[in-house]
């Protein structure tokens, strides 16, 4: 592998990994932030609700911009705006303001989704240069900055370190960390070439394709799956199994945990089996962690069954991706479009789920997506046979 194309890699392994850390710095320490803020589920709900609006607008507006200005500019963008998000939150938290936490938790969702679409882009071509499996790795590092975040929020909330300044903190190491990182990665690679100017409608048509909606769903079931987790797992543990605000947090370590070990041990089992069987698995073990946390009422099965919910979620996103990007010509297209669908779950999970954990509890409230992730496993053999057809 060409020096420059290793180097790549280690760059966006280093950039999935700083969203994941960020995302856990803040979900570990939503009971905390909910006391503070005097919020109640529902209002909790409204409150991460500017996650999803901030998500939804990222992902319309990536594939645009890096049509526009390559990968590479977007990643930083997003990037630096998920950061300055962190530590609005932060800010949100030392002033008990609703509204500023709000808006810190649009700005991570704006970066977030805007930044990781172009990552996914980036990475679906240095998979394609490496010939290997390589986007369930980098979306492992995502994992594995959550796991990190995760592991930091838990410590700081047993020794009830003020929120603020946790979040504070953390948006200054991704700082860093991003200064370091973003100069890897190749400037204007995804930009559309005088070329393809004159064939948008082509580009556009990407959506009628039936098997490409088929690979949207799952990537929309499975995160689903993910984002429930991300923002509800410590609140359902301590509403609906009883856990202290540390044991809640340490089980969505646990979660985290799962879905790192599941991303980068998952490119073998993706290289032998092939995509189709591995997200028909994924679903399966994933509704059989949700069905547990939901209908079992010892709080210790619960919490273990998290590992079956994150080994389940794990490469659904990232396999999906790939699958999106060899469904057909156009794969930059095809990998916005179908992270876009998914990124969708992003959008209504929050709200309705707060919605419905106000009237039925928070354990009742996840049905609906044990029942769509259910659904993922009849999806799956869309994704059988992607790559033959795009070398086709």
């Amino acid at each position: 592998m060409p020096s420059s194309l290793r180097a790549r890699r280690l760059a966006l392994f280093t950039l999935f990994f700083l969203p994941g850390l960020g995302i856990a710095s803040w979900v570990t320490r939503t009971p905390d932030v909910r006391d503070l803020l005097g919020a109640s589920t529902a209002q909790m709900g409204l409150i991460l609700f500017g996650l999803s609006v901030g998500s939804m607008i990222g992902i319309l507006l990536s594939g645009p911009l890096v049509a526009r200005l390559g990968t590479r500019t977007v990643i930083a963008a997003g990037s630096a705006i998920t950061l300055a998000g962190v530590a609005t939150i932060g800010a949100g938290a030392l002033a008990t303001s609703p509204a500023v936490v709000t808006i810190g938790l649009g700005l991570v969702g704006l970066g977030i989704g805007g930044g990781e679409v172009a990552m996914n882009i980036d990475g679906a071509e240095v998979e394609r240069l490496t010939g290997r499996s390589v986007m369930p790795m980098l979306h492992g590092f995502f994992s594995f900055g959550t796991v990190i975040g995760a592991v930091i929020g838990m410590l700081l909330t047993a020794w009830r370190f003020p929120v603020g300044w946790h979040l504070l903190g953390a948006a200054c190491l991704m700082l860093a960390a991003l200064v370091v990182a973003i100069r890897y990665v190749p400037a204007g690679f995804g930009r559309s070439h005088p070329a393809e100017a004159g064939r948008p409608r082509e580009r556009a048509r990407v959506w009628r394709d039936p098997n490409l909606l088929l690979i949207g769903g799952i990537i929309l079931a499975l995160a689903l799956a993910e984002g429930t987790a991300n923002d509800w797992l410590p609140l359902v543990m301590v509403d609906g199994h009883g856990y202290d605000a540390a044991w809640g947090s340490a089980i969505f370590a646990l979660f985290a945990l799962s879905m790192t070990i599941g991303r980068f041990a998952g490119g073998r089992f993706v290289d032998r089996y092939g995509r189709a069987a591995v997200l028909a698995a994924s679903a399966i073990f994933g509704a059989a962690g949700l069905a547990i946390v939901v209908f079992v009422d010892q709080p210790v099965v619960a919490g273990a069954a998290v590992v079956l919910w994150g080994v389940g979620t794990s490469l659904g996103f990232p396999v999906a991706i790939s699958a999106a990007g060899d469904s057909g010509p156009h794969p930059a297209a095809r990998v916005s479009f179908a992270a876009t669908l998914g990124y969708v779950a992003f959008l209504v999970g929050p709200p309705v789920l707060g919605a419905l954990g106000e009237h039925v509890g928070l354990r009742a409230a996840l049905i609906p997506v044990l029942a769509i992730v259910a659904v993922a496993v009849f999806l799956a053999p869309a994704a059988r046979g992607t790559r033959a057809a795009q070398d086709a």
